[in-house]
């Protein structure tokens, strides 16, 4: 059965916003006593926040599908539907997160940390909040927007200081269970190792963690073995730390062209040139590995390398190891610059930034914007007061003026929108000859008593 994980595709979508509602005030003697809908609620969110108690993504493995709660419609006597739950993922430290196409987007990391991943639907105004002097008594309600969905690579990346890697069956398992309190499974088999372990280190004033990585072999970078699936967790480690088996069986290895093979395969991955590295060999206390660990030590040290000859079954050389690690870690943290103070760039609008595109397509018109799109998702389609408000809306900003600029003619396909939420009608201008038209679309009658007058709305009611 699995027990880690450390990539997913996530599908995810936060919640839809509640519909507002349409409501007529009845009172004694009073029977159309005036709008009374409530607005609907909002649409939960999703939200991926760091718990360190999470350690794999298997969760998502198994349920990869999440959807937060819609907000509630709204109801009559000016009651406003509740908000939606917000949808909270928690996830291992270390998590990164970006599209599917590869395109990154957030890197969490620390016990706590938040990211919005998507943003619930607004709800929909009911018609109290959309009757005004030029509208008395809307016979419609604005549906709720549609909570923003998508697909997303989780991808795990262990948070360690110290990356032990080498071939299968060096012994790093081994070592990080003479070292820390850590219990990894340990066999004399290639590939024991299955999933990075984490230990944690605390000798004398020195605390550092450790993180055992699956066996690295000759084409590791280009998907042998396991590496190509766990390289990803050398990337966040300080120091790299080469465990070499100089008591192995193999009589085609030796410890140098051991390392130069793993080095090789670093190099391949990418990014990892500036870490410092250490040479463990491992396993002196065979009669074999210590003879053949004293017969290389020069080769490494001629490289600028600083190499220590340990026994996890001993604990020989093993002290002077996690010393010098632990000095290694405490002087890369010193080292570290400080995160730059966070930067948050205001971009205004310009002035004379109408906020939506028309284009010609054949004989065809796309509007391409973000206030046109969201209005139509408003609007339900089986009123005609409703869609006479959204008439008037896109009138107001402008989109008529333009389609008129454009050549189109009364009856013309329009299309709002792209993809399959894209919304086509053929169009009826209510601007003909250039002049306003003379009583607003989306009128309710019984409440038209009085002449019209014309006056600016908000267009982002």
């Amino acid at each position: 059965m699995t027990t880690f994980v450390d990539r997913v595709v996530l599908y995810v979508s936060a919640g839809a916003g509640g519909d507002g509602c349409s409501s007529v005030k009845r009172e004694k003697f009073r029977p159309l006593a005036g709008p009374d809908g409530g607005n609907g609620g909002r649409g939960g969110d999703v939200i991926l926040v760091v718990d360190n108690s999470v350690t794999t993504l298997i969760d998502f493995h198994h349920r990869p599908h999440c959807v937060a709660t819609a907000g509630r419609a709204g109801h009559g006597d000016h009651k406003n539907g509740s908000d939606g739950d917000d949808l909270i993922l928690r996830v291992p430290d270390g998590t990164v997160i970006t599209t599917q196409d590869g395109e990154f987007i957030a890197d969490l990391v620390g016990d706590g940390t938040r990211f919005l991943l998507l943003q619930g639907g607004r709800g929909g105004l009911g018609n109290a909040s959309l009757s005004s002097s030029r509208r008395k008594a809307p016979g419609f309600a604005l549906r709720g927007e549609p909570g923003n969905h998508g697909n997303f690579v989780l991808e795990l990346k262990s948070v360690a200081d110290v990356a032990l890697v080498g071939y299968p069956s060096a012994g790093k398992s081994s070592l990080i269970a003479a070292a820390s309190a850590a219990r990894p499974k340990i066999a004399d088999y290639p590939f024991t190792t299955l999933v990075p372990n984490l230990g944690v280190v605390a000798i004398e004033d020195h605390t550092y963690t450790i993180a055992d990585v699956p066996g690295l072999i000759p084409g590791a970078s280009g998907g042998k073995g396991l590496g190509l699936e766990f390289l990803r967790h050398i990337e966040r480690c300080s120091v790299i730390a080469h465990i070499i088996d100089t008591a192995t069986l193999e009589t085609d290895r030796d410890p140098v062209a051991d390392f130069e093979t793993i080095e090789n395969e670093l190099a391949i991955y990418g990014g990892l040139e500036d870490r410092p590295r250490v040479i463990v060999l491992h396993k002196i206390d065979m009669p074999d590995g210590k003879v053949l660990a004293d017969m290389v030590v020069q080769q490494f040290v001629d490289k600028g390398l600083r190499v220590f000859q340990v026994s996890s079954i001993t604990k020989l050389g093993l002290r002077e190891l996690l010393l010098a690690l632990g000095s290694m870690v405490d002087q890369l943290r010193e080292n570290k610059p400080a995160p730059a103070r966070t930067r948050i760039v205001i971009r205004p609008t310009a002035v004379n930034e109408s906020g939506f595109v028309v284009k010609r397509v054949g004989d065809a018109f796309e509007i391409i914007g973000d206030r046109p799109e969201r209005w139509v998702k408003q609007t339900d389609f089986n009123n005609q007061e409703a869609v006479g408000y959204l008439a008037d809306r896109l009138a107001r900003l402008g989109v008529e003026a333009e389609l008129t600029k454009l050549g189109a003619k009364p009856g013309a396909e329009v299309v709002i929108g792209a993809g399959k939420d894209a919304i086509i009608f053929d169009w009826a201008p209510a601007i003909p000859m250039g002049n306003p038209m003379n009583s607003p679309r989306g009128t309710d009658l019984r409440f038209a008593q009085v002449p019209y007058e014309p006056i600016v709305e908000d267009d982002d009611e």
